[in-house]
């Protein structure tokens, strides 16, 4: 691994960036605790809430994202890498202050969907309004050739919405059968694949059976493992 130190700037929400380095491990190839990659875990909760900051008035996450920035610089971090979404409609204000490469959790999920064999197309995107809204993935999903379907409104405030929720209140399976719900609208409406785009959507997924799905997923905490590894193996 030479010197690289991934920083993982974290906390939003917490169980998220948990099952994050959870996967980082276990999705690394390694036979001792020395072929893991040197990580160091800021995971503040106390990070404002970045929908609410972007569409409603809310505070702004900003300084404290960029606090946590500067926490992993001094620990030694050369890269930085962001289990949320939404945070992310604060990216190139992070990269700037961050001064070493951010690995962008959208870029991982067009590099998992390359990985699945999902050709370009119609797909499904699940997330906060936030990201919606910021086009987060939309926009940059487009100049590689997918494009992206949504929820329609009440689906968002009726089953999205609340079952993010759930997860943040630890009540992980009770967010599975509206999501699934969700998931397989959009498989409906000719999703061949549905990206999970906010960090709390793949774990109430996963507390279902996965059979009760019409269409693969792109867990966007397992793409952001991929591209760590990818990132410190060179």
């Amino acid at each position: 691994m030479g010197d690289k130190v991934l920083g993982v700037l974290g906390g939003m929400g917490p169980l998220a960036s948990a099952q994050f380095m959870l996967r980082l491990t276990l999705l690394t190839p390694a036979d001792r605790d020395q072929d893991h990659i040197p990580a160091v875990l800021w995971s503040d909760p106390r990070i404002p809430d970045r929908t609410r900051g972007k569409l409603s008035g809310g505070d702004d996450p900003l300084p404290w994202l960029l606090r946590g920035i500067a926490g992993l610089k001094q620990a030694g971090a050369s890269a930085i890498a962001i289990p949320c979404n939404t945070a992310h409609g604060w990216y190139q204000e992070m990269l700037e202050a961050a001064g070493m490469p951010i690995l962008h959790i959208v870029d991982a999920a067009a590099a998992d969907l390359r990985r699945m064999g999902i050709a370009p197309g119609k797909i499904g995107l699940m997330a906060t309004a936030a990201t919606i809204a910021m086009r987060l993935y939309q926009d940059r999903l487009a100049s590689q050739g997918w494009e992206c379907i949504v929820p329609d409104d009440d689906q968002m405030a009726r089953l999205v919405t609340p079952s993010i929720a759930l997860v943040k209140a630890n009540r992980v399976r009770e967010a599975y059968e509206p999501l699934a719900e969700v998931a397989n609208d959009l498989a409906a409406r000719g999703a061949t694949a549905v990206v999970l785009g906010c960090t709390e959507i793949p774990l109430g997924i996963q507390a279902g059976p996965a059979e009760g799905l019409q269409a693969p997923v792109i867990d966007t905490i397992d793409a952001l493992a991929r591209a760590s590894i990818q990132w410190a193996r060179g």
